[in-house]
């Protein structure tokens, strides 16, 4: 993982509920959308939550039963 995809990974994992972290995680998730690793409609969550900085687009994945290659990409453990 070079170290513009590594920043964005920080950025699309920050938890819920920090000041401006749910346009921060929109933001990494159009560079991995635009990457080609994440679908357009998980793309859309991560909109629709964008100004809603408590939510988990996680959550909201699970609920709308969408994106479980993302969420399971998201579960895997990281050696970075």
């Amino acid at each position: 993982m070079d170290e513009e995809a590594r920043r964005n990974w920080e950025i699309i994992t920050m938890p819920p509920g920090i000041e401006w972290s749910g346009r921060a995680r929109y933001a990494a998730a159009m560079y991995f959308c635009q990457r080609g690793e994440m679908a357009p409609e998980v793309l859309e969550v991560y909109r629709i939550c964008s100004r809603l900085d408590a939510e988990d687009p996680v959550s909201v994945l699970r609920r709308w039963q969408i994106g479980a290659d993302w969420i399971a990409r998201l579960e895997a453990p990281r050696s970075v």
